[in-house]
């Protein structure tokens, strides 16, 4: 017990030393994020002082740009599934070779997911309520105490389980499966549960009829299966392109072949919600007008749906064909089109028309501010400030180029 602690300090150590070394692009990078960060920070500061009310959410439209990012985050951290899947399970080898930094990017997926919860409590003084024995989750009755385990939990995971590989690695000792594979194990349906339960916490919502769909819950995985990959295909060869780590393009075109599949479930299951709404034509089709066709003169979201909705559409047939989704160039366009069109579908295209019109059945057309928008932006800095610096440790350990020595030196990798 005593060695595994100091070879514990000594990684750590070792890899704050790595994290503060790089080149002008590596320095200029995060510098930039951490930039944001801080703009973001004194929006929020002004946020803290004031309450919600410094932000265009008001008591007809309560969740806005904040719970909408959260959402769409909590997908591309379940997508993680995708990767690890094929490399643990089925052995895929261009995959398992990239898994851990799939791993990585749903734990930075994570964070910034919990963080846009936090800011949405409108003061962190309300933080306090979750905290076991000292506030009351009120669980296993609430949903929302249900959420705090499966992200805090599902957090730990997809740190537990790189870090202890990297950690072996840069040992270059073989890494212990009969204790590491249970948690892989573990973190598979722990995925699926993370997206289940956010969609019951919309679900359990009876006064808001849009989300009160029984197809919400795999609507929301098979979007997170198209999204989050969308996103690390993109990273992953940007990653290849700055690093000396082998991304092979049998991998980026097996992720994509998976897309095309969980991109049409998603088209149909939409489809599915749509005729049962439009053939029944019961009071309840108010949101789905509102946010398809527009509502009592009200119809700002209905361009934005349409063509989130034709970028969906347009990316399932770039993926579905083999000729078009083995190419780097219309593979990157599908990607692209995925990410902005599902983050339509799921946050402003989800969360606002599940409050329009209201119980009372007024209308409030929400539109986030700036300070909302700085908000969010100082968010997804810091995410992506944590997964650079995340990478900034595996990429040389997964490459051999940052071992440990018996001499005491090891070789720093040139990533940047």
């Amino acid at each position: 017990m005593r060695d595994t602690l100091r070879e514990t300090w000594r990684f750590f150590r070792e890899t704050v030393v790595l994290v503060l070394k790089g080149s002008r692009a590596y320095y200029a990078w995060c510098l930039f994020l951490i930039a944001i960060i801080f703009v973001g920070l004194f929006f929020y500061l002004e946020q803290h002082g004031l309450g919600l009310i410094a932000t265009n959410m008001n008591d007809q439209v309560s969740w806005g740009l904040y719970i909408a990012n959260f959402t769409y985050l909590v997908g591309m951290a379940a997508a993680a599934v995708l990767l690890v899947v094929p490399a643990y399970v089925y052995q895929f080898k261009p995959i398992k070779e990239i898994v851990i930094l799939g791993e990585l990017f749903a734990a930075s997926s994570i964070i910034m997911a919990i963080l846009f919860v936090m800011v949405d409590l409108g003061r962190l003084d309300r933080f306090w309520h979750m905290i076991p024995r000292i506030g009351s989750m009120n669980f296993p009755q609430s949903l929302l105490a249900w959420d705090v385990i499966v992200l805090n939990g599902y957090l730990l995971l997809n740190l537990l389980i790189p870090v202890y590989l990297l950690v072996k690695y840069y040992y270059q000792k073989p890494p212990n499966w009969k204790f590491i594979l249970p948690f892989i194990l573990i973190a598979i349906p722990w995925a699926v549960g993370i997206h289940t339960v956010t969609a019951f916490l919309y679900n359990g919502l009876a006064a808001r009829p849009f989300w009160n769909a029984s197809i919400l819950a795999p609507r929301f995985l098979a979007s997170a299966l198209c999204s989050g990959p969308a996103i690390m295909i993109i990273i992953f060869q940007v990653i290849r392109k700055v690093s000396d780590i082998e991304i092979e393009d049998r991998a980026l075109f097996k992720i994509a072949e998976i897309m095309a599949y969980a991109m049409f479930l998603n088209l149909f299951l939409l489809t599915a919600e749509m005729f049962k709404e439009y053939y029944s034509n019961t009071v309840h089709i108010a949101s789905f007008k509102y946010l398809y066709e527009g509502l009592h003169g009200h119809d700002q979201l209905v361009p934005l749906i349409w063509i989130g909705t034709a970028m969906n559409v347009v990316a399932f047939l770039l993926f579905l064909v083999p000729v078009t989704r083995q190419r780097i160039s219309t593979m990157n366009l599908g990607c692209i089109l995925i990410i902005m069109g599902v983050w339509v579908e799921k946050g402003p295209g989800f969360v606002i028309p599940g409050f329009v019109p209201d119980p009372l059945g007024e209308i409030y057309e929400y539109v986030p501010n700036a300070l909302e928008f700085m908000v969010a932006f100082g968010i997804w800095a810091t995410g992506f400030l944590i997964f650079t610096l995340l990478l900034k440790v595996a990429i040389p350990i997964i490459t051999g180029k940052f071992r440990y020595s018996k001499f005491g030196k090891e070789t720093i990798s040139s990533f940047h």
